[in-house]
């Protein structure tokens, strides 16, 4: 089995708040992937002690334990456990009710002999590559069918949109939020290889438009997740002086890639 992770901060000088795991059991059967994108809060207060950093770390923790350990969980129960787990955590010291407490993105991949589980929460995308080559993204694209002027400013974003019904939603402190999720079973023979992705690197696609999906898993597959970063920043260094698209609320954006062939 092929495995290959990449997480790059979009800062050096800023904690990278993505989140990326493969758990591959000591037993050989089956395997499981996480990758988070925690959702970076404006200046100011957000009621939390935490980072959004330590919060992708602990319910990251969570999610790869539990896919691992309780096979007897779907997915969907697995991301309810992880967030209830984690919120226990830090409710004493913070209010978790707050609308900016620290939350992220979720992308969540088990497989078997037999299957393939998937979860898909918010905008981080999962491909899956078939043994046609056929490439398809599995996408909780609520996010993007939101208009724009629900996205003129972060302040808008919370107050309207977001982990609101019609709007969009992420894993912060609330379980149920967990049924949100887009979910799905696939034959395990069907499955070639799967790609995890924060958005700091389908930027490729979905901001310089340098391809199609199935391009950039071919780019991942044949070259790795570090070049696929690596192509990204380049894109970005160029655009900074060309200022082509400034609806990117950071220059560079922690960038996460996970490729596994199961």
């Amino acid at each position: 089995m092929r495995t290959e992770l990449v997480s790059e901060p979009g800062d050096p000088d800023r904690p990278n708040e993505d989140f990326a795991s493969v758990g591959l059991p000591a037993s050989g059967q089956g395997g499981s992937l996480v990758v988070l994108d925690g959702v970076t809060p404006p200046r100011g207060d957000y009621g939390c002690l935490h980072s959004v950093a330590w919060f992708s770390a602990h319910l990251g923790g969570a999610l790869t334990e539990l896919s691992l350990s309780r096979r007897d969980l779907t997915l969907t129960e697995i991301l309810s456990h992880a967030i209830a787990r984690t919120a226990d955590t830090h409710a004493d010291t913070c209010d978790l009710s707050h609308p900016r407490t620290p939350q992220a993105t979720v992308v969540l991949a088990r497989w078997s002999a037999a299957e393939v589980e998937y979860l898909v929460l918010s905008d981080s995308v999962l491909l899956v590559e078939y043994p046609t080559g056929e490439v398809a993204a599995l996408l909780d694209d609520r996010l993007s069918r939101l208009p724009r002027s629900a996205l003129a400013t972060d302040a808008v974003v919370d107050a309207t949109v977001r982990n609101k019904e019609g709007g969009f939603f992420t894993a912060a402190a609330d379980p149920s939020v967990a049924s949100r999720a887009v979910t799905g079973i696939l034959p395990r023979v069907e499955v070639r290889a799967l790609a995890a992705l924060t958005d700091g690197a389908t930027r490729w696609v979905e901001k310089f438009q340098e391809g199609d999906w199935s391009g950039l898993f071919t780019l991942v597959r044949k070259e790795g997740p570090q070049a696929l970063v690596a192509r990204v920043r380049a894109l970005e260094r160029a655009d900074a002086k060309e200022r082509l698209h400034l609806r990117r609320s950071k220059t560079h954006d922690d960038a996460t890639v996970v490729y596994v062939e199961v």
